[in-house]
């Protein structure tokens, strides 16, 4: 679905960033070793819409979980964000360094104009699989 928002926004001639949460925060980690932060940081402010893949497949650190805070709500009223997760809300605090307020504050600004759609059901990626057992 999000693939799918993503390349009908490239379409309209959107500009479009499709990246992981893992490497969103690999990427900023070295960036702000290197003093660089600030640079890499546009990367992902600059999309009119940011697409962030798999949020809380992997943990992140403290670290990790403030750069993500810094890219949320640098974007917050400006430009769009579609995120992936298979995490509930409520789990979204061990994705943001078991920090309640801060992942307070990321959903506040995430929750204040999105639409959330929940997808149940069997995976996609297993459906072949599925079929080839049965």
């Amino acid at each position: 679905l999000a693939s799918a928002i993503g390349r009908l926004a490239c379409l309209r001639r959107t500009n479009v960033l499709f990246e992981s949460a893992a490497a969103i925060v690999n990427n900023l980690t070295e960036a702000r070793s290197k003093d660089m932060l600030k640079t890499a940081m546009r990367r992902y402010e600059k999309p009119q819409l940011l697409i962030i893949d798999e949020l809380g497949y992997l943990p992140v650190d403290r670290i990790g979980a403030e750069l993500l805070f810094q890219v949320l709500g640098n974007r917050y009223e400006k430009a769009s964000t579609v995120i992936t997760t298979n995490r509930s809300y409520k789990e979204w605090t061990k994705t943001f360094a078991n920090d309640a307020v801060m992942t307070s504050a990321v959903l506040d600004r995430i929750l204040h104009h999105c639409e959330t759609v929940i997808i149940e059901g069997q995976s996609y990626r297993m459906k072949d699989r599925i079929e080839a057992e049965n």
